[in-house]
């Protein structure tokens, strides 16, 4: 039997735990990389706030980056056909030099 075919024939198990089965509302990802992972911090910014919170951290390694990277264009591509093109009302630039936020002490 082929790899393709065991694939199909033995299907991943996911668990998905009551905690997280709500979800984390992010509202700003910041992305950034090494030779070796690419680091996505989740943040949740709030109107009148002037402290912006990282609510989630995931570190992916380049290869599963891109495997993101491809199904989230392949999502977003779905969602349009189904209910039409996505527009930004806002535009939201990082310095270049943004390095990630800083751990706390």
């Amino acid at each position: 039997m082929n790899q393709e075919k065991q694939k199909k024939a033995n299907p991943i198990e996911i668990e998905l735990k009551e905690d997280e089965a709500t979800g984390t509302y992010s509202n700003l990802v910041m992305i950034t990389h090494s030779p070796s992972e690419f680091v996505f911090d989740f943040i949740s910014m709030m109107p009148a706030v002037p402290k912006a919170k990282v609510v989630k951290r995931l570190v992916l390694t380049p290869d599963h980056a891109k495997r993101l990277l491809n199904a989230l264009q392949d999502n977003i591509h779905k969602y349009e056909s189904e209910h039409g093109q996505i527009t930004s009302k806002e535009k939201f630039d990082m310095p270049f030099n943004y390095r990630g936020p800083k751990p706390e002490a």
